[in-house]
């Protein structure tokens, strides 16, 4: 929770009073936040994106809903959350004066997120490109935020969605609305975020386009490979020095990939920003989308992976993603143990993968464990041009060049043949495969467990590492248990 945010207190503003609105509540003792409190909690807040399962973007607000929310926003503390972001739409709010039935709905949801100990970041002009009305922007924006300007509840305001730097009108725009913004707001720190695809390189175009009115921090939206997290982070960090950079979206939908590999994306994000020095990462989103809960008008209604970010499934059940963001978030660390090195985990929760399916398919059994009461068995396979059979999967940990790994698991074979082992393989920033560590083989025919050992140093320009378990050209049956990568 930020230190500075109270759930009441008595507000002494002119600002206020001139506008003749209602008081913010100020902090404990008798002081309105400054920006270094304010950014101080933006830098280090526990956050995660929100919409109701049943009502996604513009949906929340045309059909708001303050006990389902509530309810929601219970969840995201139970998750050691302690803030949580709230987009805002001119289409549904009213334009260019906000309708009062909105902008109330706006307070009791700012109202709900702090009695569950929750402050909020405000996202305006989402589903816009009124970029000629500059002046009725700053006008909405104020009558938006003017209730909020002294109020810890509220700890930033990001201006625009995913700013697209490229667009020359959004420029002009921005360039007016961040000064005018500041003479009213001026504790209150402005950020703009980049999509995925922008990234590092639109986040430096947006740096180099605001020299007279800078942001206080970018808000970096990260959907890219888990495994090269680090990197990626790295390089949109670079873009904008010194100005921080938070995370502000992450995730990836299991409607693309397990829900095990969900939580592993998310461990890794999270683990590679620790490493970076970003303090928070918000995941996307609390909930799984029902169907038709995304309003039709919206570009991603019709795209089925949409639907599944959520850490909770659309009826309410918890994803093993949850598991693992309330770890980091309450503990500061996510176990090796959510890899399901021992096999041990269902199906659904095991972030490892198949490759090259067609020399063969490794399955689940129950009927030899070295440890515990599963393994993984390869039986019958071959090979192709794309290689050997494998499964997949890559560490928590984030690669760095020079940096020593180790990786084992243990192996035994009934009537085996071809080559079975473990590896190590390294990937560039781009995700080109750079080599391959291997280790020593399982003996051909019939052999007891057997540990099989890789060691390597990662090499130069490596960014991530794959551990595959690999069997081909086996006509018989081998086994695989016990896992471990350091």
């Amino acid at each position: 929770m930020s230190s500075f945010r109270v759930r009441a207190g008595v507000l002494a503003s002119s600002v206020l009073m001139t506008l003749g609105l209602a008081a913010a509540p100020a902090s404990a003792d008798g002081e309105t936040p400054t920006m270094t409190d304010r950014m101080a909690a933006v830098q280090t807040a526990k956050s995660l994106n929100y919409y109701p399962s049943d009502a996604g973007w513009s949906a929340m607000w045309t059909g708001f809903d303050a006990a389902r929310i509530d309810a929601d926003l219970a969840k995201v503390a139970a998750l050691g959350a302690d803030n949580v972001r709230v987009i805002v739409f001119p289409q549904a709010f009213g334009w260019p004066t906000p309708k009062a039935e909105y902008t109330e709905k706006l307070r009791k949801f700012i109202s709900a997120a702090d009695a569950n100990g929750l402050t909020v970041k405000v996202t305006l002009f989402d589903w816009w490109s009124g970029y000629n009305e500059v002046n009725n922007s700053v006008n909405w924006a104020k009558a938006i935020l003017s209730p909020y300007v002294n109020d810890p509840r509220v700890i930033a305001v990001e201006l625009k969605n995913e700013f697209q730097p490229g667009d020359s009108a959004a420029v002009t725009w921005i360039k007016q609305v961040i000064p005018a913004v500041r003479v009213w707001a001026p504790a209150m720190p402005l950020t703009l975020s980049v999509d995925g695809g922008t990234g590092a390189t639109g986040m430096a175009q947006i740096k180099s386009q605001l020299t007279a009115s800078p942001l206080d921090y970018y808000d970096f939206h990260f959907y890219g490979s888990s495994e090269r997290a680090l990197a990626e982070i790295r390089k949109a960090q670079a873009a904008v020095a010194p100005a921080p950079v938070v995370i502000g979206e992450t995730g990836v939908s299991s409607a693309v990939v397990s829900e095990g590999e969900q939580g592993a994306y998310l461990a890794r994000v999270f683990r590679a920003a620790s490493e970076a020095g970003v303090g928070s990462v918000s995941p996307w989103t609390l909930n799984d989308f029902a169907n038709g809960a995304i309003p039709a008008n919206s570009q991603v209604s019709t795209m089925p992976a949409q639907y599944k970010f959520g850490l909770y499934r659309a009826d309410g059940t918890a994803k093993f993603a949850a598991t693992v963001v309330r770890s980091w978030w309450t503990t500061g660390t996510v176990p090796n143990s959510l890899l399901n090195l021992g096999f041990e985990a269902a199906a659904s929760d095991s972030p490892w993968r198949l490759a090259n399916t067609d020399a063969g398919t490794p399955v689940t059994v129950t009927d030899v464990a070295r440890s515990g009461s599963k393994s993984v068995r390869f039986s019958g396979t071959t090979r192709t041009t794309a290689g050997l059979p494998s499964l997949v999967t890559s560490p928590i940990t984030p690669v760095q060049a020079g940096y020593r790994w180790r990786a084992e698991a243990y192996a035994r074979g009934t009537n085996a043949t071809g080559v079975t082992e473990i590896a190590l393989s390294w990937f560039d920033v781009t995700g080109k495969w750079i080599s391959q560590s291997t280790s020593n083989r399982l003996p051909a025919g019939n052999s007891s467990w057997t540990k099989l050992v890789v060691e390597a140093v990662a090499p130069a320009g490596a960014t991530s590492v794959q551990l595959h378990l690999k069997s081909g050209d086996n006509s018989g049956s081998v086994w695989f248990d016990d896992v471990a990568v350091s």
